[in-house]
């Protein structure tokens, strides 16, 4: 979906750089993010390179099993599955970033929690319940100290980049709260409710399609 959604927007500039004869700021705009999308993925790449090395000394050193045991009353409410503890140190490690604000090192650590929970996953191909739960508790994080933001803030000139804090720990403890609560609440739906309507969906379909042939056999 997303390619289409991309190559979309690439024919529509450049249909409007024709139209409005603005073809050389298209050239020079499409040249500006070519040279911007190299220089991010490089960015992107140390960055995971970093954390992923990180994660691989904590792993070593023990650190990761000392968080697991410091966030396993918390993890065990939130996974009810028989989750390995690989993957669990990998939760945590990726919970630990996000509550100090480090996006850019809770992405490697997501993924990698990802890899382990779904080597556990029974049914490859299907998010199980606590791979749907990881995702919603990494989308809608809990942010103690929201680094990022605050660096973004400190570079633009904010005279108190860490006056946000307040606002920050309501909304994210609202947000992981109600996202949570919506993952579990759907995820008590059986399965089976799902696959009657796609098939009510394909039978009303395949319904519409008769009854436009018969239409067109006796027009």
């Amino acid at each position: 979906m997303m390619k289409w959604i991309l190559t979309g927007m690439i024919l529509l500039s450049f249909v409007s750089g024709l139209f409005f004869g603005r073809t050389e700021q298209v050239s020079n705009a499409a040249l500006s993010g070519c040279g911007q999308a190299v220089e991010l993925s490089i960015t992107l790449l140390g960055s995971m390179c970093l954390w992923s090395g990180m994660m691989r000394v904590a792993e070593k050193s023990g650190l990761t099993e000392v968080i697991r045991r410091l966030l396993s009353p918390v993890t065990k409410l939130l996974f009810r599955g028989k989750t390995h503890a690989r993957a669990m140190r990998a939760i945590c490690m990726n919970m630990t970033a996000n509550l100090l604000g480090l996006g850019n090192a809770a992405t490697p650590l997501g993924i990698t929690a990802m890899k382990e929970l779904n080597r556990e996953n029974p049914e490859p191909g299907t998010a199980s319940a606590d791979m749907v739960t990881f995702v919603v508790l990494n989308t809608a994080s809990i942010q103690l100290i929201p680094t990022t933001i605050a660096a973004l803030r400190l570079s633009h000139g904010a005279a108190f980049p860490m006056d946000i804090l307040p606002a920050v720990l309501v909304s994210s403890l609202l947000s992981v709260s109600s996202a949570l609560l919506m993952a579990k609440v759907l995820g008590r739906i059986p399965i089976r409710f799902f696959d009657r309507k796609s098939g009510d969906s394909k039978k009303d379909d395949q319904k519409r399609k008769n009854r436009q042939q018969k239409s067109i056999q006796t027009g």
